[in-house]
């Protein structure tokens, strides 16, 4: 059957955590989506220095692991040079013919929109799903509020966690299971990630 209703969930995911978890499943609930699709980006041009492509997807495929209403898309790992959400939500027009496309973004992303290649065309193709915490109303810079576009408000629970957080914890020897659960947290001290702490913050 095709799907009528798909999520696009994209970030580095740096390491994935608990509260990317459950952004996921609030929009899987409050969109109605017949799918959501995590897409790891490749080689975020606004955020280098990343963990190694391979790693992150690891990580991503343990965390959605037995949810049937998640799938994992690779493109942007396997698409060459800079990526960009434009590109991704093009591939999955053609793929997806007639579905209402939902790309799920955070209220940080949404303001810095307008540094995003192509936003004008995304604006085009997609209904923003921007998260805010049950206190906060969603804001968008001058340039977006003056294009039309679909924007749709999700209700976020207040879970305060970052990748940065993750890996300043993980260079400190802390326990990082409630901010990733079991798996991950297993795989990252197999594979020794983060033990030198990376800058940045998702």
């Amino acid at each position: 059957m095709a799907l009528a209703r798909i999520g696009l969930f994209g970030g580095s995911f740096d390491p994935v955590h608990l509260a990317h978890l459950a952004l996921a499943r609030c929009a899987v609930d409050q969109l109605k989506l017949d799918q959501l699709l995590w897409v790891p980006a490749g080689n975020p041009w606004q955020k280098p220095g990343v963990t190694e492509a391979a790693h992150r997807l690891a990580m991503v495929y343990l965390m959605v692991e037995g949810e049937p209403s998640f799938a994992v898309d690779e493109r942007e790992l396997k698409r060459e040079g800079a990526s960009y959400t434009v590109d991704t939500v093009e591939e999955l027009r053609v793929a997806h013919p007639g579905a209402e496309l939902f790309l799920v973004i955070g209220q940080d992303q949404y303001a810095r929109l307008p540094s995003w290649h192509r936003w004008q065309d995304l604006l085009g193709q997609v209904t923003l799903a921007v998260a805010a915490r049950a206190d906060e109303e969603v804001h968008a810079a001058a340039e977006v509020a003056a294009v039309s576009g679909k924007v749709q408000r999700l209700a976020m629970p207040a879970m305060h966690v970052s990748s940065t957080e993750v890996r300043e914890k993980v260079s400190r020897g802390e326990d990082i299971r409630p901010l990733v659960g079991d798996a991950v947290a297993q795989y990252i001290s197999r594979h020794r990630l983060y033990n030198k702490v990376m800058n940045g913050h998702s």
